[in-house]
């Protein structure tokens, strides 16, 4: 297309701390793209605990609370390491899922993909194997126009709105990821923890696929949701574990629990997390570790198959998106205010162009 506008409507992030950080402007210049990138026209762009914690400086070392801690003010001792350890940069438009259509190609791309509906892979890599995030390194999805490399903008083809779609890429391939780290299998007995976030609602979902038995852990007040979700098991979050009686555990809660889930494994179990939203400090029993042969993973950059296989899952209607609210971009304060009360069970998605969605 060479009818692009010159500026864009954008959410910019213009340092860590409350939601007076979040800048909504109309006069952002619309970014070109460069050899091997596309421009994607963004339909719609999901709310998750990376935005949150990335705004509230949370994941600088120096910060040992909980996200809830300082969701809303932000925590004041925090320095500017981001998730790599670098200095962040700002201003910076977050928005790590972006669902959308590609409106201009750069230099090596192929002009024909102008036109395709894409779903954006959240992790970055390049040739020289360095890693961005979308939304965190580089700009990301809370704006009208966002440049991705064109190897990460993944033609789908479906009938499910933006909106749905919007709710797939950070947490899905989160959630794909710790299940393919940790070899998930047929008949085999799975924790997943924080079950009715973005994270863990996946991750319900894509262990029933793998044809495991899935215990869930929810507050009661969502335990039937998550039950609806394919759960094969719901307990109480704060509920006692026995000793030795899963496979393996998908865990994005961390904090004091943390030991508890470790004894709950069997011996030769696997751990995989990919979050710790109740703090990321824990103590751990090494004589545990070993002495029950337990694997951890620690899971961030994808493994090179699973987005490509989490958008063959959507494209086949094997799984589905539960989006609970959606909010015009511009309300970005109230919808990560009622994420951050965690009353909800799925996915809250910010709309950005409802021009753009559709099937």
């Amino acid at each position: 297309m060479t009818d692009l506008p010159e500026t864009m409507r954008a959410m910019v992030l213009t340092g860590f701390g409350g939601f007076d950080r979040l800048e909504y402007r109309g006069d952002v210049p619309v970014p070109q793209p460069g050899p091997g990138e596309v421009l994607v026209r963004v339909g719609a762009a999901g709310v998750n605990n990376t935005d949150i914690n990335t705004r509230i400086g949370w994941y600088s070392k120096t910060v040992e609370g909980s996200t809830s801690a300082g969701g809303a003010e932000g925590f004041a001792e925090a320095l500017d390491d981001g998730w790599s350890g670098a200095p962040f940069s700002f201003p910076r438009i977050q928005g790590a899922d972006a669902a959308g259509r590609i409106v201009a190609a750069g230099p090596e791309v192929d002009p024909a993909r102008i036109g395709q509906r894409v779903l954006v892979e959240p992790v970055f890599r390049d040739a020289a194997g360095g890693v961005r995030y979308f939304g965190s390194e580089c700009d990301g999805a809370f704006a009208e126009y966002a440049l991705v490399p064109a190897a990460h903008a993944h033609r789908i083809e479906t009938a499910l709105s933006d909106a749905e779609l919007a709710a797939f890429p950070c947490s899905w391939s989160a959630a794909e990821n710790m299940i393919n780290r940790a070899r998930i299998s047929h008949g085999e007995r799975v924790l997943v923890t924080g079950a009715s976030g973005g994270v863990g609602s996946a991750a319900v979902q894509l262990v029933r696929r793998r044809g495991a038995f899935v215990t869930a852990l929810a507050g009661s007040s969502k335990q039937r949701a998550i039950s609806d979700l394919g759960a094969d098991e719901v307990l109480d979050r704060h509920a006692p574990l026995d000793k030795d009686q899963f496979d393996a555990v998908i865990d994005v809660v961390g904090g004091s629990g943390f030991g508890g889930l470790l004894n709950a494994l069997r011996p030769g179990g696997r751990y995989a997390t990919a979050g710790a939203i109740a703090g990321p400090m824990v103590e751990l029993d090494l004589r545990t570790l070993y002495l029950k042969d337990l694997t951890l993973y620690g899971c961030t950059v994808l493994d090179p198959e699973v987005f490509p296989n989490l958008v063959g899952y959507i494209e086949r209607g094997e799984v589905k998106p539960l989006v609970c609210a959606t909010f015009p971009l511009e309300r970005i304060e109230a919808a990560q205010r009622i994420f951050l009360e965690k009353r909800h069970v799925g996915k809250i998605v910010l709309t950005v162009d409802s021009a753009a969605s559709g099937g």
